[in-house]
C-alpha cells in the first residue's frame, strides 16, 4: 500500500511541475540531496568477458602497431573492437580468433585473382592485387596473424592520414557507413580517456536501495501513436529517483522524443544502444558526445512523453530501459530484462559485500 500511494503522489507531482517545455537539468531538490552519492553508491561489478591476458596481449599489439605507423593506437583499437562485435552478431562471418579481430575476406587479402586464396606469399599477393601483408617480418603474409593483419589494416589508413579528420574519411571509405564510423570513433574516445581497453562492468540503471520494480515487459502491445511494439522494461520508481548509467560508453543522443519523453540514448563498447526514456530531467552538464562508466548519473526517473516537449503525467513515472544491437548492417531492439535481473543481482552482492568489509 506504502508503494502504490509514493506512486500515485509521484504521477501527481509529475503532472504539474514539468508541463513546460524546454530541457530539463535535474536540481538538487528534484533529484534528492544525494542523488549523486546515491547513484554511485556501490562500485560497478567487474564480470571477466574476456581473459586479462587477452586484454594485454591486444594492447601489446596495438602499441607495436603505433611505434611502427604512428597511427594512435586507440584508433587501431576502436576499430579492432568493432570488428569484434560485428564478428560475434553475425553468422555471415566467422568468431574472432586471436588477439585481433579485424576481418579481411580471402579474395581481398590474397587478391580477387588469386588461384590460393589462403596465399600467404608476400609477392605472389602483391602480384594479384591483394591487401596482404607481412607485418612481423617473418615472411608470411597471414591474415590469421594479428600484426599482419593490423599492418594492412594500417595501410589502408596512411593513404588518407590519422588525423581526426582524414581517419574519419578512412573509416567512411572502408566502411561506407555512417554509424560505423561514430561508433569507432566513439571507442576510440573511450579508450584515449581511461588510456586502457580492459573496460568491463554494470549498474543496474537506478541504485540498489530504492523503492523500485520492475517486470518482463518486452514485446508487449503498445497502441499510443500507433500499434507498436513495447521495445524495453518498465522499471516502476519514484519521482526523480537517480538513473544511471550501466555500463562505459558514450552518449549518442539527448533530448526530447514525443514517445519517450526526456531521453538519453548511450553506446557501449560492445555496439549495444541503452536507451533511458520518460526522465523527469538530466543529470547536469551531461550533453552529448560526453564519455560514462557504470553507475555515472545521467537523469531521474519521471513521467515524460506521450506529447509535444515538457508533456509529463500521462502515467506513473517510471524508467523505460531498452537495449539494441548494431551488427554492421542494421540495428534491432532485445530483451532487456535477463540483463537488468543480473546487473541488480551483481549490485545487491556488492552491497552485501561492502557490509562484510566494513
Amino acid at each position: 500500500m506504502r508503494v502504490l500511494l509514493l506512486l500515485l503522489c509521484s504521477f501527481v507531482l509529475a503532472g504539474s511541475a514539468f508541463a513546460r517545455t524546454g530541457e530539463r537539468q535535474l536540481t538538487e531538490s528534484q533529484a534528492g540531496p544525494n542523488a549523486e552519492q546515491t547513484a554511485k553508491e556501490q562500485p560497478p561489478v567487474v564480470q571477466a568477458n574476456e581473459e586479462p591476458n587477452l586484454f594485454s596481449k591486444r594492447m601489446q599489439l596495438y602499441k607495436k602497431a603505433e611505434a611502427a605507423t604512428g597511427i594512435p593506437w586507440f584508433y587501431l583499437a576502436g576499430v579492432d573492437q568493432y570488428e569484434r562485435n560485428v564478428r560475434l552478431s553475425r553468422k555471415d562471418l566467422p568468431d574472432p580468433e586471436g588477439a585481433i579481430s579485424i576481418y579481411f575476406a580471402p579474395d581481398v587479402w590474397a587478391g580477387a585473382a588469386n588461384p590460393n586464396p589462403e596465399d600467404t606469399h608476400p609477392g605472389t599477393i602483391a602480384f594479384f592485387g591483394g591487401v596482404g601483408v607481412d607485418g612481423n617480418g617473418n615472411g608470411k603474409a597471414s591474415r590469421h596473424h594479428g600484426e599482419d593483419v593490423l599492418q594492412a589494416f594500417a595501410n589502408h589508413v596512411l593513404k588518407y592520414g590519422f588525423d581526426n579528420e582524414n581517419f574519419r574519411i578512412a573509416l567512411w571509405e572502408y566502411y561506407h557507413r555512417d554509424k560505423a564510423v561514430g561508433m569507432i570513433m566513439g571507442f576510440a574516445k573511450i579508450y584515449q580517456q581511461f588510456g586502457r581497453i580492459d573496460l568491463e562492468g554494470n549498474a543496474f540503471p537506478v541504485p540498489y536501495r530504492s523503492n523500485h520494480s520492475y517486470k518482463n515487459t518486452w514485446g508487449d502491445a503498445r497502441g499510443w501513436g500507433g500499434r507498436r511494439m513495447h521495445e524495453g522494461t518498465d522499471i516502476f520508481a519514484g519521482y526523480g529517483v537517480p538513473v544511471r548509467a550501466t555500463s562505459y560508453g558514450i552518449i549518442e543522443m539527448k533530448g526530447w522524443n514525443r514517445f519517450g519523453g526526456w531521453r538519453i540514448g548511450i553506446r557501449d563498447l560492445n555496439n549495444n544502444y541503452h536507451y533511458y526514456a520518460h526522465l523527469s530531467g538530466f543529470a547536469k552538464d551531461i550533453k552529448v558526445g560526453d564519455i560514462v562508466e557504470p553507475g555515472k548519473l545521467i537523469g531521474g526517473v519521471g513521467s515524460s512523453g506521450y506529447g509535444p516537449p515538457g508533456t509529463s503525467g500521462k502515467f506513473p513515472p517510471h524508467l523505460h530501459y531498452g537495449m539494441y544491437k548494431d551488427n554492421g548492417y542494421t540495428e534491432w531492439s532485445f530483451d532487456p530484462y535477463p540483463h537488468l535481473r543480473k546487473w541488480e543481482r551483481m549490485d545487491k552482492k556488492a552491497k552485501m559485500q561492502q557490509k562484510i568489509h566494513k
